[in-house]
Protein backbone atom coordinates (compact mmCIF):
# COMPACT_ATOMS: atom_id res chain seq x y z
CA UNK A 1 0.00 0.00 0.00
CA UNK A 2 1.47 3.31 -1.06
CA UNK A 3 2.41 4.98 2.10
CA UNK A 4 0.07 8.08 1.16
CA UNK A 5 -3.17 7.17 0.29
CA UNK A 6 -4.13 8.29 3.89
CA UNK A 7 -3.37 11.75 2.88
CA UNK A 8 -5.72 11.82 0.35
CA UNK A 9 -8.62 10.16 2.73
CA UNK A 10 -7.74 6.36 2.16
CA UNK A 11 -7.16 6.42 5.68
CA UNK A 12 -9.13 3.00 6.41
CA UNK A 13 -7.84 1.50 3.37
CA UNK A 14 -5.79 -1.43 4.20
CA UNK A 15 -5.71 -5.04 2.43
CA UNK A 16 -4.36 -5.84 -0.81
CA UNK A 17 -7.61 -6.78 -1.81
CA UNK A 18 -9.46 -3.26 -1.21
CA UNK A 19 -6.42 -1.92 -3.11
CA UNK A 20 -6.55 -4.04 -6.18
CA UNK A 21 -10.28 -3.49 -6.76
CA UNK A 22 -9.64 0.30 -6.18
CA UNK A 23 -6.77 0.09 -8.86
CA UNK A 24 -8.58 -2.00 -11.26
CA UNK A 25 -11.99 0.24 -10.70
CA UNK A 26 -9.83 3.14 -11.49
CA UNK A 27 -8.04 1.59 -15.02
CA UNK A 28 -11.95 0.31 -16.27
CA UNK A 29 -13.69 3.79 -15.02
CA UNK A 30 -10.70 6.73 -15.57
CA UNK A 31 -11.98 10.29 -15.57
CA UNK A 32 -8.58 10.99 -17.68
CA UNK A 33 -6.37 9.28 -20.10
CA UNK A 34 -3.63 10.55 -21.43
CA UNK A 35 -1.53 8.11 -23.45
CA UNK A 36 1.82 8.45 -25.31
CA UNK A 37 5.13 6.64 -26.47
CA UNK A 38 8.38 5.68 -24.11
CA UNK A 39 12.00 6.25 -25.80
CA UNK A 40 11.35 2.10 -26.22
CA UNK A 41 8.06 2.43 -28.16
CA UNK A 42 6.16 0.85 -25.73
CA UNK A 43 2.58 2.45 -25.29
CA UNK A 44 2.63 4.33 -22.17
CA UNK A 45 -0.55 5.35 -20.46
CA UNK A 46 -1.62 7.21 -17.20
CA UNK A 47 -5.14 6.82 -16.12
CA UNK A 48 -6.68 9.01 -13.23
CA UNK A 49 -9.37 8.95 -11.55
CA UNK A 50 -10.26 12.24 -9.05
CA UNK A 51 -12.10 11.56 -5.36
CA UNK A 52 -12.23 15.00 -3.96
CA UNK A 53 -11.34 18.44 -5.03
CA UNK A 54 -7.28 18.12 -6.64
CA UNK A 55 -6.92 15.02 -5.23
CA UNK A 56 -7.35 11.42 -6.71
CA UNK A 57 -5.12 8.13 -8.13
CA UNK A 58 -2.97 8.18 -11.01
CA UNK A 59 -2.49 4.74 -12.28
CA UNK A 60 0.72 3.88 -14.92
CA UNK A 61 1.36 1.06 -17.14
CA UNK A 62 1.40 -0.14 -20.63
CA UNK A 63 -0.82 -1.16 -23.28
CA UNK A 64 -0.07 -4.72 -24.80
CA UNK A 65 -0.52 -6.10 -27.97
CA UNK A 66 -4.11 -7.41 -27.20
CA UNK A 67 -4.94 -3.77 -25.89
CA UNK A 68 -4.67 -5.28 -22.52
CA UNK A 69 -3.81 -2.50 -20.12
CA UNK A 70 -1.04 -3.59 -17.95
CA UNK A 71 -0.63 -1.71 -14.64
CA UNK A 72 3.62 -1.01 -13.58
CA UNK A 73 2.52 1.40 -10.16
CA UNK A 74 0.17 3.74 -9.08
CA UNK A 75 0.59 6.58 -6.68
CA UNK A 76 -1.87 9.24 -5.09
CA UNK A 77 -1.83 12.79 -6.70
CA UNK A 78 -2.61 16.59 -4.72
CA UNK A 79 -2.69 19.39 -7.44
CA UNK A 80 -1.40 22.50 -6.44
CA UNK A 81 -2.63 25.97 -7.68
CA UNK A 82 -0.54 29.12 -8.63
CA UNK A 83 3.72 29.01 -9.38
CA UNK A 84 5.75 27.74 -7.21
CA UNK A 85 9.13 27.92 -8.99
CA UNK A 86 10.48 29.83 -11.77
CA UNK A 87 13.93 28.13 -11.44
CA UNK A 88 15.03 25.85 -14.29
CA UNK A 89 13.75 22.31 -14.00
CA UNK A 90 15.94 19.19 -14.99
CA UNK A 91 14.32 16.35 -15.40
CA UNK A 92 15.65 12.83 -14.22
CA UNK A 93 14.12 9.19 -14.78
CA UNK A 94 13.80 6.98 -11.84
CA UNK A 95 15.98 4.01 -12.43
CA UNK A 96 13.34 1.39 -11.53
CA UNK A 97 10.22 2.10 -13.19
CA UNK A 98 8.71 4.75 -15.87
CA UNK A 99 8.67 7.91 -13.42
CA UNK A 100 10.41 10.78 -13.37
CA UNK A 101 11.47 13.55 -10.85
CA UNK A 102 11.77 17.44 -11.65
CA UNK A 103 14.83 19.02 -9.96
CA UNK A 104 15.90 22.73 -9.72
CA UNK A 105 18.28 24.74 -7.34
CA UNK A 106 15.99 26.97 -5.21
CA UNK A 107 17.90 30.24 -3.62
CA UNK A 108 14.88 30.43 -1.14
CA UNK A 109 15.30 27.57 0.74
CA UNK A 110 18.93 27.05 0.16
CA UNK A 111 18.93 23.34 -1.24
CA UNK A 112 18.10 21.52 -4.29
CA UNK A 113 14.24 21.28 -5.04
CA UNK A 114 13.52 17.83 -5.79
CA UNK A 115 9.87 16.79 -6.63
CA UNK A 116 8.01 13.58 -8.33
CA UNK A 117 6.76 14.80 -11.45
CA UNK A 118 2.66 14.39 -12.10
CA UNK A 119 2.59 15.16 -15.74
CA UNK A 120 4.96 12.85 -16.93
CA UNK A 121 3.04 12.15 -20.43
CA UNK A 122 3.35 15.68 -21.25
CA UNK A 123 6.92 15.84 -20.53
CA UNK A 124 7.19 12.86 -22.84
CA UNK A 125 4.97 14.08 -25.35
CA UNK A 126 6.76 17.39 -25.36
CA UNK A 127 10.46 15.36 -25.67
CA UNK A 128 9.64 13.81 -28.44
CA UNK A 129 8.20 16.98 -30.45
CA UNK A 130 11.43 17.54 -32.67
CA UNK A 131 9.69 20.95 -33.80
CA UNK A 132 7.67 23.79 -32.49
CA UNK A 133 8.80 22.22 -29.09
CA UNK A 134 7.22 24.25 -26.20
CA UNK A 135 9.53 25.86 -23.06
CA UNK A 136 9.31 25.23 -19.71
CA UNK A 137 8.64 28.42 -17.81
CA UNK A 138 7.85 27.22 -14.29
CA UNK A 139 6.45 24.80 -11.91
CA UNK A 140 3.62 24.31 -9.37
CA UNK A 141 4.78 22.85 -6.54
CA UNK A 142 2.64 20.28 -4.06
CA UNK A 143 2.99 18.31 -1.42
CA UNK A 144 1.07 15.44 0.81
CA UNK A 145 2.07 14.37 4.54
CA UNK A 146 0.84 11.59 6.83
CA UNK A 147 1.86 13.30 9.92
CA UNK A 148 1.52 17.39 11.31
CA UNK A 149 1.27 19.71 13.99
CA UNK A 150 -0.09 23.23 13.96
CA UNK A 151 2.41 25.62 15.86
CA UNK A 152 1.39 29.22 17.34
CA UNK A 153 3.29 31.75 15.15
CA UNK A 154 6.20 34.16 16.26
CA UNK A 155 4.84 37.42 17.10
CA UNK A 156 6.69 40.37 15.07
CA UNK A 157 6.01 44.16 14.69
CA UNK A 158 5.92 45.40 11.68
CA UNK A 159 9.96 46.52 11.70
CA UNK A 160 10.95 43.08 12.12
CA UNK A 161 8.39 41.63 9.15
CA UNK A 162 10.20 44.68 7.42
CA UNK A 163 13.94 43.79 8.71
CA UNK A 164 12.93 40.44 7.81
CA UNK A 165 11.98 40.87 4.32
CA UNK A 166 15.38 42.96 3.90
CA UNK A 167 17.52 40.35 4.67
CA UNK A 168 15.62 38.03 2.74
CA UNK A 169 16.01 39.94 -0.21
CA UNK A 170 19.92 40.73 0.42
CA UNK A 171 20.54 36.94 1.40
CA UNK A 172 18.81 36.04 -2.58
CA UNK A 173 21.42 38.10 -4.03
CA UNK A 174 24.55 36.67 -2.43
CA UNK A 175 22.84 33.54 -2.88
CA UNK A 176 22.89 34.18 -6.78
CA UNK A 177 26.26 35.52 -6.78
CA UNK A 178 27.79 32.50 -5.58
CA UNK A 179 26.41 30.39 -7.78
CA UNK A 180 28.05 32.45 -10.88
CA UNK A 181 31.68 31.86 -8.66
CA UNK A 182 31.44 35.38 -7.04
CA UNK A 183 34.07 34.87 -4.31
CA UNK A 184 32.79 37.57 -2.21
CA UNK A 185 29.34 36.66 -1.88
CA UNK A 186 30.32 33.13 -0.80
CA UNK A 187 32.86 35.16 1.95
CA UNK A 188 29.91 36.62 2.98
CA UNK A 189 27.42 33.69 2.98
CA UNK A 190 29.82 32.15 4.79
CA UNK A 191 30.46 34.26 7.58
CA UNK A 192 26.52 34.70 7.83
CA UNK A 193 25.83 31.93 8.54
CA UNK A 194 28.75 31.47 11.34
CA UNK A 195 26.91 35.03 12.54
CA UNK A 196 23.31 32.61 12.88
CA UNK A 197 24.78 29.63 14.29
CA UNK A 198 26.27 31.67 17.03
CA UNK A 199 23.52 33.51 18.11
CA UNK A 200 20.85 30.40 17.75
CA UNK A 201 23.33 28.34 20.30
CA UNK A 202 23.27 31.54 22.16
CA UNK A 203 19.49 31.56 22.69
CA UNK A 204 18.55 28.25 22.85
CA UNK A 205 19.92 28.00 26.07
CA UNK A 206 17.32 29.88 27.32
CA UNK A 207 14.44 29.75 24.86
CA UNK A 208 12.69 26.54 22.87
CA UNK A 209 14.34 26.61 19.06
CA UNK A 210 10.45 27.00 17.67
CA UNK A 211 10.38 30.62 18.77
CA UNK A 212 13.79 30.92 17.38
CA UNK A 213 13.48 29.76 13.95
CA UNK A 214 10.09 31.28 11.95
CA UNK A 215 10.49 28.26 9.21
CA UNK A 216 12.52 25.40 7.92
CA UNK A 217 12.94 23.19 4.69
CA UNK A 218 15.50 20.56 4.66
CA UNK A 219 15.47 17.45 3.21
CA UNK A 220 14.11 14.30 5.48
CA UNK A 221 15.98 10.49 5.38
CA UNK A 222 16.81 8.67 2.00
CA UNK A 223 14.03 9.40 0.28
CA UNK A 224 15.26 12.59 -2.31
CA UNK A 225 11.50 14.41 -2.61
CA UNK A 226 10.60 14.07 0.80
CA UNK A 227 11.58 16.85 3.37
CA UNK A 228 11.23 17.88 7.07
CA UNK A 229 9.20 21.75 7.03
CA UNK A 230 7.94 24.38 8.96
CA UNK A 231 5.72 26.95 7.11
CA UNK A 232 3.16 29.77 7.50
CA UNK A 233 -0.24 29.05 7.16
CA UNK A 234 -1.43 31.28 4.04
CA UNK A 235 -4.61 29.84 3.70
CA UNK A 236 -6.58 26.86 4.39
CA UNK A 237 -9.80 25.02 3.59
CA UNK A 238 -11.29 21.92 4.32
CA UNK A 239 -12.27 18.92 1.59
CA UNK A 240 -13.54 15.59 1.42
CA UNK A 241 -12.81 12.22 -0.02
CA UNK A 242 -16.50 11.25 -2.18
CA UNK A 243 -15.89 7.59 -1.94
CA UNK A 244 -14.74 7.70 2.13
CA UNK A 245 -16.57 10.65 3.33
CA UNK A 246 -13.12 10.85 5.02
CA UNK A 247 -12.24 14.60 5.60
CA UNK A 248 -8.76 16.44 4.70
CA UNK A 249 -7.01 20.21 4.81
CA UNK A 250 -5.27 21.93 2.27
CA UNK A 251 -3.25 24.20 3.42
CA UNK A 252 -1.08 26.66 1.47
CA UNK A 253 2.19 27.37 2.80
CA UNK A 254 5.11 29.77 3.32
CA UNK A 255 8.21 27.76 4.02
CA UNK A 256 11.36 29.97 3.36
CA UNK A 257 9.55 31.87 1.23
CA UNK A 258 8.87 29.00 -0.81
CA UNK A 259 4.76 28.77 -1.81
CA UNK A 260 2.81 25.87 -2.29
CA UNK A 261 -0.59 24.44 -1.28
CA UNK A 262 -0.45 21.05 1.12
CA UNK A 263 -2.94 18.17 1.44
CA UNK A 264 -3.29 15.71 4.58
CA UNK A 265 -6.19 13.79 6.13
CA UNK A 266 -7.91 15.56 9.34
CA UNK A 267 -7.01 13.03 11.54
CA UNK A 268 -3.56 13.33 10.92
CA UNK A 269 -3.11 16.71 11.87
CA UNK A 270 -2.37 17.42 15.64
CA UNK A 271 -4.02 20.89 16.10
CA UNK A 272 -6.25 23.58 14.64
CA UNK A 273 -5.56 25.44 11.39
CA UNK A 274 -5.68 29.17 11.55
CA UNK A 275 -4.23 32.04 9.36
CA UNK A 276 -0.74 32.87 10.61
CA UNK A 277 -0.13 29.57 13.05
CA UNK A 278 2.34 27.47 11.68
CA UNK A 279 2.56 23.64 10.10
CA UNK A 280 5.20 21.36 11.27
CA UNK A 281 5.53 17.48 9.72
CA UNK A 282 7.35 15.76 6.64
CA UNK A 283 5.90 16.39 3.15
CA UNK A 284 6.05 14.24 0.02
CA UNK A 285 6.51 16.99 -2.81
CA UNK A 286 4.98 16.54 -6.06
CA UNK A 287 4.01 18.68 -8.80
CA UNK A 288 4.03 19.55 -12.44
CA UNK A 289 6.00 21.87 -15.05
CA UNK A 290 4.02 23.95 -16.91
CA UNK A 291 5.01 24.77 -20.57
CA UNK A 292 4.64 27.86 -22.27
CA UNK A 293 1.55 28.10 -23.96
Amino acid sequence: MHNYLKSIGFRKLKSKNEIDLLISDIVKHPDRKVITEDKEGNVFAELRKEFGEFIGIAVRGFYMENNEFHVEYYYPYFLGGGVTTEERIEVEKHSDRESYAGVCDEMRIGVTLIFYLQNVVEYLQEKRTKNGKRIPINATISALSTEGKIILPIYKNESQIKSGEKYTNNRNHLMAAAREGDEEAMESLTLEDIDTYSMVSRRVMTEDILSIVDTYFMPHGIESDQYNIMGEIIDFYPIENRETKEKCYVLTLNSNHLVFDLCINREDLVGEPAVGRRFKGVIWMQGQINYQM
